[in-house]
């Protein structure tokens, strides 16, 4: 299993410079890649703050997770990917993601029929990204267009899928899924067997799955555990995530962010690698000093820890 950094514990500081410190340190350290959320009312662009990033940090994989669909017509998403790899090069992978209905209410967005959507949306956008043409109608979504100039190497594309369908279109069209705040056993009974069976009926290798989750190494878990249920309980609330809690047996974020002391805090992301984890890309959630310096030591340690890895190293 690759050892990542998600640093979208940074983005509502909507700091290029804060961010680009964090991914060199990560890079710095040898971790494989830097994952980088967008959130739909935020005002902070992802892909644009990642070019920067790739501008300044060299030898790290650079992907969204995820930038949300509806808002962005996939032609304008693919321009601005095909973009911004011109500039840091074939590192940067694209993570997209339906969102949330209550998250495209405030931008006066429906949210009907999200699975004829993502279809739809992949029929526009990974033709550009392979071919630099496309020519599409659709129920919802249409594009005719050739682009100036065709992409050298298609850009990865991974769907944040929760649900048995999205799982499907992941699997079957895509290089794999992009999760968050989903636990061991979902991710080994429900999001492997579904992609991976969706990848084989394609015909498509098998699929990447990226996972983050909160870490934190501390002698307070109680404490921590406490302010993740206070802070974060609106994804208990949305319903994509509450049916993934109520699979994983769990009452919402705080039971499945991986917390405790550094053998507790190993052996859960260890339990992610053996439920078919990819890519562990960790949300630092740190509220002390100590703390934050005790987890990146730790991560920084399961680099090179045969106990976290999976054949093929990270």
């Amino acid at each position: 299993m690759r050892l990542g950094i998600n640093g979208t514990g940074l983005v509502q500081r909507a700091s290029v410079e804060k961010i680009s410190q964090d991914a060199a340190r990560a890079a710095a350290a040898g971790f494989s890649s830097y994952w980088l959320a967008e959130h739909p009312t935020g005002g902070f662009d992802a892909l644009t703050v990642l070019t920067v990033v790739g501008q300044q940090v060299d030898g790290i994989e650079l992907g969204t997770a995820i930038v949300p669909t509806f808002p962005r017509h996939p032609l304008v998403l693919a321009g601005q990917v095909l973009t911004a790899r011109s500039v840091v090069g074939d590192r940067l992978t694209l993570g997209i993601g339906l969102s949330h209905a209550s998250m495209m209410a405030e931008l006066g967005i429906g949210f009907e029929k999200p699975i004829r959507h993502l279809r739809e949306y992949l029929s526009i956008l990974l033709p550009l990204l392979a071919t630099g043409k496309v020519a599409f109608d659709g129920e919802s979504l249409s594009c005719h267009a050739t682009l100036f100039q065709p992409p050298a190497v298609p850009c990865p594309v991974l769907v944040a899928a929760l649900g048995p369908q999205a799982l499907r279109v992941a699997g079957a069209r895509c290089h794999g899924t992009t999760l968050a705040w989903v636990g061991p056993r979902t991710i080994r009974e429900h999001i492997v067997p579904t992609l991976t069976a969706a990848a084989d009926a394609a015909g498509r290798p098998a699929p990447r799955v990226v996972a983050t989750l909160p870490v934190c190494v501390t002698d307070d878990e109680d404490r921590v555990r406490g302010i993740v249920a206070q802070g974060l309980s609106m994804y208990g609330r949305l319903p994509s995530y509450r049916a993934m809690f109520d699979r994983e047996g769990v009452d919402g974020p705080a039971d499945v962010a991986l917390m405790g002391g550094e053998d507790q805090v190993r052996d859960a992301i260890a339990s992610l690698a053996a439920a078919g984890v990819t890519d562990f890309a960790a949300t630092e959630f740190a509220t002390t000093d100590e703390e934050r310096e005790r987890t990146r030591a730790l991560l920084a340690a399961l680099l090179h820890d045969d106990a976290a890895a999976t054949p093929g190293g990270r």
